[in-house]
């Protein structure tokens, strides 16, 4: 089945069932294998390492795999070797790292990489927001640039959508301005609304929109967050900020990067266990 298909027909529980109810190694296993066979970088470095991915029967075994980084992998191959088919063909679109180590990565990507990561974004949107219950306005405020985080935000948001959740998207990206321009002007026909982007950047646009008299308590306001660890100090002063007294459902922090996408996110539950450790410092050290 394809990804687009396997991503709109699949219920949310069934979709994450594989990883709650196992260790998540069978579906390592078969991606290891699919790797192996149809990648031929990664198929010319096992062989140059002599390793027969049929070896791999276990977890343990994973320890026999090479490493791989910029240098030995990405730099070395063509972009069509590091590709599924050997062939960018398959790809449409090009993730673009931020050039933290000084150059940016072009990582090839297809639309059928990014509905695996939309399942992240509907953990967020289904249980943390009920965003399938409430007509809710979604503001990307991730830079709309090269730079990845937009743009696969903005495709993994439509395909919620696609799936039936109550969602408009907007997409004004890092320019207050604009952000607050639009949830003026939008933000009081819906339900909720939620601004994504990084949290520095969104804690200004919140300030600002107080500075300008926007009550964003009218908008039962939610965040999506990347791109930088906070405290739950920092979370509380936001809320209150935003007119917000519900801290579980309020904010969610995602863990992605530029070549895997979204990997994991926060949820209730998590955030509720994070607000009790940050209470409890000597029980988080010993944890």
């Amino acid at each position: 089945m394809k990804a687009r298909d396997l991503f709109l027909i699949t219920s949310l529980d069934d979709l994450l069932s594989p990883g709650e109810t196992g260790d998540g190694f069978p579906e390592t296993a078969r991606l290891l294998q699919r790797v192996a066979a149809d990648v031929p970088a990664y198929n010319q470095i096992l062989r140059e390492k002599a390793i027969d991915p049929a070896s791999i029967q276990g977890p343990v075994d994973f320890a026999d795999l090479p490493l791989l980084d910029k240098a030995n992998y990405m730099r070395r191959f063509s972009q069509d070797e590091l590709v599924m088919g050997g062939d960018r063909g398959r790809c449409d679109f090009y993730a673009v790292s931020s050039g933290s180590t000084g150059e940016p990565t072009f990582w090839p990507r297809a639309a059928a990489d990014e509905y695996p990561i939309a399942v992240r974004f509907e953990q967020v949107f289904r249980d943390m927001f009920r965003a399938h219950e409430k007509r809710t306005l979604a503001v990307v405020c991730f830079a709309m640039g090269t730079w990845v985080g937009g743009m696969f935000t903005t495709f993994c948001l439509r395909a919620l959508a696609e799936k039936g959740y109550r969602l408009m998207i907007v997409t004004p990206g890092n320019k207050p301005d604009e952000i607050l321009n639009n949830v003026a002007r939008l933000a009081p026909d819906f339900d909720q609304t939620v601004l994504l982007g990084y949290p520095p950047f969104l804690k200004e646009v919140i300030d600002a929109g107080r500075a300008r008299g926007l009550d964003w308590g009218r908008f039962n306001l939610k965040l999506v967050l990347a791109g930088e660890v906070f405290s739950e100090t920092w979370r509380e002063l936001v809320a209150e900020r935003a007119g917000v007294e519900d801290l579980t459902h309020f904010a969610a922090s995602l863990y992605g990067t530029a070549d895997a996408g979204v990997l994991a996110q926060e949820t209730p539950l998590s955030v509720a266990i994070r607000r009790f450790l940050a209470k409890h410092p000597a029980l988080a050290q010993e944890i």
